[in-house]
């Protein structure tokens, strides 16, 4: 675990510190689009952010290719190779798209071409465990037929969310963490070697996202991109195909000393692919429904619009924090709730659990105006937005700006000003540019 933690730390790390020149690069090439109608964020923010997380992802694989037990995945698996191969092409597309734009099918196009690229060099699928039958064995066509489609799904699912601070590296660290836990247990706890490169890959996963949120979250200061988002869908994609249909139920029989415990612990992989699809069950379902509502208009399924999960959030009355905040939770409930059932012994207790927490998550999504107040004891440690009193109205006013506009709330100094001062200072502007704020993209 300390190797793992260890890469995590470089790559969170390297990523953090990257970030900053990367925003001043981005600036300089100009890769700031303009404002579309379909965003929510106000004024440009650079892109380009997955330079940085690519950066990230070199450091924390040079890492593990340095110490003892990780180092030696890169002698005996081609996973870490193939892995490089197609995060080094889906970066590049990426990385093209941000700067002057790539029409969809041709990123479609780039997105298959590192997957088939990954599949020649061995990371593909090659047997689907069944219930009660035992590994399934399939051809290598099959194989790679799943493969290529699994990497698509998930490079454009990652992708459709990507449109709040800080929601598309959150929600891939959630599920990199769920995938990690899965994977961890299977190599230390059973002794699947099988298991070691995805783990390795999602503890990298983990360090990218944890030192690139500070800069993206709300507001802002720099978006991932397409060069990010597709490169992190795609290490899921990785993670997921190294582990499914590698794992011999023999192995974890004779551990377990019964099929019956076998059968479940291997309860997520059984289905095949059911773990990675849960782990990112929000963006993959945010993906379906946008290609259904999207064909059922008469539009193209790459057509984008502007109704996405989390912009209906905002729209009942969530401000951007809390939308994001309730993806988080969802995301993370299914996740590690898929996770829990292969670690306990009785699935009755995780279900029930489940249900608590879905009945928690349902009260909080349907009360969007609802903001808690501290009591006045606490009142001077918290942030201003949960006290109470007209001093802090003004100061939520100050602080939130754009959010309080939405909310439709006005701060108290506004509300002192003439007529004459209000009408100047609508001509030469709020200054909002110069104070730098930003807001959040949206695909």
């Amino acid at each position: 675990m300390r190797e793992y933690l260890l890469v995590l730390f470089v790559s969170a790390a390297v990523t953090y510190l990257l970030v900053s020149p990367v925003r001043k690069f981005a600036i300089a090439a100009g890769a700031m689009p303009a404002v579309r109608a379909r965003d929510v964020h106000r004024e440009p923010t650079p892109r380009l952010g997955g330079i940085a997380m690519f950066g990230g992802l070199l450091a924390g694989l040079l890492a593990a290719s340095q110490l003892t037990n990780l180092g030696r995945l890169f002698v005996q698996s081609a996973d870490v190779k193939a892995l490089l191969s197609g995060a080094g092409i889906m970066f590049v597309l990426g990385v093209l798209d941000d700067k002057w734009g790539v029409d969809a099918l041709v990123k479609l196009g780039g997105q298959m071409i590192a997957a088939g690229v990954m599949v020649w060099q061995g990371v593909t699928v090659i047997s689907i465990p069944v219930p009660g039958y035992g590994p399934v064995a399939v051809t290598p066509t099959q194989g790679m037929l799943i493969s290529v489609t699994l990497v698509v799904v998930m490079v454009n699912a990652v992708n459709f969310i990507d449109g709040l601070d800080g929601l598309a590296a959150g929600m891939v660290c959630i599920a990199a963490i769920a995938f990690f836990l899965y994977s961890y247990r299977l190599w230390l706890g059973y002794g699947v070697n099988d298991a070691a490169p995805a783990a390795l890959f999602t503890a990298v996963l983990i360090g990218m996202c944890l030192g690139f949120l500070p800069h993206n979250l709300h507001p802002a200061r720099i978006f991932m991109g397409d060069s990010g988002s597709m490169m992190l869908g795609l290490m899921l994609a990785v993670a997921a195909i190294s582990i499914t249909g590698r794992v011999d139920p023999d192995l974890i029989s004779a551990r377990t000393g019964s099929q019956t415990l076998t059968v479940h612990a291997l309860v997520p992989i059984y289905i095949p692919l059911i773990l990675p699809l849960t782990v990112i069950a929000l963006p993959l379902a945010d993906l379906l429904l946008a290609v259904v509502r999207r064909t059922w208009a008469g539009k193209s399924p790459f057509a984008a619009d502007k109704q996405h999960l989390h912009h209906r959030l905002l729209e009942v009355g969530h401000s951007h924090s809390r939308a994001v905040l309730i993806m988080y939770f969802w995301a993370a409930l299914i996740a590690f709730g898929t996770v829990a059932v292969s670690v306990t012994n009785t699935g009755r207790t995780v279900v029930l659990t489940m249900a608590g927490l879905c009945l928690v998550g349902l009260a909080v999504l349907l009360m969007p105006r609802f903001r808690p107040r501290a009591p006045k004891a606490v009142q001077p440690f918290v942030p201003p937005r949960y006290r109470s009193g007209e001093r802090a109205a003004g100061q939520v006013g100050a602080e939130t700006g754009i959010e309080d506009a939405e909310d439709g709330a006005e701060a108290p100094a506004m509300a002192e000003l003439s007529a004459e001062d209000k009408a100047l200072l609508g001509r030469i502007g709020t200054g909002a540019t110069a104070s730098g704020r930003r807001g959040e993209r949206q695909d």
